[in-house]
């Protein structure tokens, strides 16, 4: 489900990531960066997820877009999860849900007939201005990645 983005710019964030550099959203060489929110790193959705966008990792970078994943997991998560699938992008270590809460993606979700408080499945396009293209809240895994690449082709 799309949802008409905020006109305001985003806030400029360095979290921690992958690959050792610090991530910065804003001064990317990137046209777009597409920022994919997910729960939990080697669970079955989270996993079929970061596959499709690594998939479709050469159609992005065509399209000059980077794609960076991020979740609450810690960076030695991060590490094995990007090794045994071979993603060939980032992913950023929020566990102080920093980034989280700045793009309002903590929620309080039923798992197991339990209420417990987690990432809400959310993806964002951010152009090299900074500024929020689009989002998906609440997303669903099944032909997410195609969608999110469509419309980043799809932009003049």
């Amino acid at each position: 489900m799309a949802d008409s983005p905020s006109t305001a710019p985003i806030a400029d964030f360095t979290a921690a990531q992958t690959g050792g550099a610090p991530f910065t959203l804003l001064g990317r060489p990137a046209r777009y960066t597409v920022l994919y929110f997910y729960p939990k790193d080697n669970t079955p959705g989270c996993t079929t997820e970061s596959i499709a966008f690594r998939e479709l990792y050469p159609q992005f970078q065509a399209a000059h877009a980077d794609i960076v994943g991020i979740s609450r997991d810690s960076m030695r998560s991060h590490d094995g999860f990007k090794t045994k699938l071979a993603l060939p992008f980032e992913l950023i270590s929020d566990p102080d849900e920093a980034v989280c809460l700045q793009f309002n993606v903590m929620k309080n979700k039923m798992m197991y007939g339990k209420q417990v408080r987690g990432v809400e499945r959310s993806t964002f396009v951010v152009d090299a201005d900074g500024k929020l293209v689009k989002e998906w809240r609440g997303v669903k895994v099944a032909n997410h990645a195609e969608e999110v690449l469509e419309f980043v082709k799809s932009q003049p």
